[in-house]
């Protein structure tokens, strides 16, 4: 009870709600470039294909590797420190972007909007890059699993304000207001930075830029930005094996995810139902679920952690079966989407707590953006194939498999703990 206790006070820690506060600030642009402006766009009488295509807006979420190495390699724009410097540069411009587009007008305006939402969508995932990188840094080993919870629970509180929030401010007050205070509250991000610390890191492995001389130099720069922290990767004991766990991990529960939806609707529940169940039930098994898992990953270390929440997280999607046999009750979608959430909740918060071990100091922004990009790619790509394998499967057994099909990565990680326990040891600190 005392480890328990010790991990539950883990988020009390200063630090760690330090790092909360910024994953609010992290996750409030997100919706304003998706559903809240699809929202917008629909109200304003604009074509569904081209709302479809602002879906596009999001690329840089994932595609945010490829610019992370001038994070960490390049000045700050602000003299606050190399990660409190570009943070809080990032934050003022997205800021201003966010109030611009919110003085837009979709129905003459639309190209603009078009580029400004990019901009919004660019500057966010830089944000995300930093953010990131800031938390690792500033908390030890000992911490990382509160803090992987921690900014977990921030990104989710931050989309609920950018979703409901942000459409009860535009149906009461406009469109121009609702981003106009969606904008003001990202200043409690740079407020949590101008009052924290940056963090102190040993960059010994850093070499320092030299002046431009050409050719040379640009290949120079180039290997010190991007070959060293990839060749940083491979030096890790069976870093193959790392990446194929990262990439499977969550596999069988963004399947299930995905199909979760019409398997509800085929089942008779109105939107209305699933909505109100998902908000509720949702909302607050996702939230417990975050903060639960970083307790785990404080009491057991990361690994441990990823093992016993990657089981639950197997198990989990059983419930989708109980679902589909007991048809139109609304206990059972209760049961369900708080059984997904929790669950889910304890493994995303274990995953991200594991890859912000992995990170080099001299390489952080690169390595978690990178690693973190091959979990989502991994995800997108194979939850892909979820439909056609429902069709031919029928839900029950659908389902199963996507219990199942989290075996083989539960497995690879039991023999990565046997097989390198030295890396065990540094994973749990």
């Amino acid at each position: 009870m005392s480890a328990w206790r010790q991990a539950v006070e883990s988020y009390r820690d200063r630090r760690v709600m330090t790092v909360l506060l910024l994953g609010f600030s992290s996750g409030l642009p997100l919706l304003l470039t998706y559903s809240t402006l699809s929202a917008w766009l629909a109200k304003e009488g604009i074509s569904r294909s081209a709302i479809g295509l602002f879906a596009l807006v999001g690329l840089p979420y994932a595609l945010k590797f490829i610019w992370s190495p001038l994070i960490d390699r390049l000045p700050a724009p602000l003299p606050l420190g190399r990660r409190r410097g570009w943070a809080v540069a990032i934050q003022l411009a997205l800021m201003a972007a966010i109030l611009t587009m919110g003085f837009l007008d979709p129905k003459t305006q639309i190209g603009a909007m078009a580029v400004v939402a990019v901009l919004v969508a660019f500057l966010s995932a830089s944000q995300d890059i930093v953010i990131d990188a800031y938390r690792i840094e500033l908390l030890d080993e000992r911490r990382q699993g509160p803090g992987a919870g921690a900014v977990q629970v921030g990104y989710r509180l931050a989309m609920l304000v950018a979703g409901a929030g942000a459409l009860f401010l535009a149906d009461a007050f406009g469109w121009a207001v609702a981003y106009g205070v969606m904008a003001a509250l990202l200043s409690l991000g740079i407020v949590v930075l101008l009052l924290s610390p940056e963090p102190v890191v040993d960059l010994s492995d850093k070499a320092p830029a030299s002046a431009p001389r050409g050719w040379g130099w640009l290949r120079g720069e180039l290997h010190q930005a991007v070959v060293r922290p990839f060749g940083d990767l491979m030096q890790r004991p069976g870093w193959p094996a790392v990446l194929i766990f990262i990439v499977t991990y969550k596999l069988g529960e963004a399947m299930a995810g995905v199909m979760a939806t019409p398997l509800y609707v085929s089942l008779g529940f109105s939107l209305s139902e699933i909505a109100q169940v998902s908000k509720i039930f949702g909302f607050f098994a996702t939230i417990i679920g975050c903060l639960a898992g970083g307790a785990v990953v404080t009491r057991f270390g990361c690994r441990k952690a990823l093992l016993m929440c990657g089981v639950l997280q197997s198990l989990g999607n059983l419930f989708y079966i109980l679902q589909a046999q007991g048809g139109h009750h609304l206990e059972y979608l209760a049961l369900c989407v708080a059984a997904e959430n929790l669950t889910g909740g304890m493994a995303g918060t274990a995953l991200v707590a594991y890859i912000s071990t992995l990170c080099n100091a001299s390489f952080t922004a690169t390595q978690y953006a990178l690693l973190s990009s091959l979990a989502v790619l991994g995800r997108t790509l194979f939850a892909s194939s979820g439909g056609f394998l429902a069709d031919d499967l029928g839900w029950s057994l659908f389902f199963l498999l996507t219990t199942m099909i989290t075996v083989p990565s539960l497995l690879l990680l039991l023999w990565m703990m046997v097989r390198w326990p030295q890396a065990q040891a540094a994973a749990d600190g």
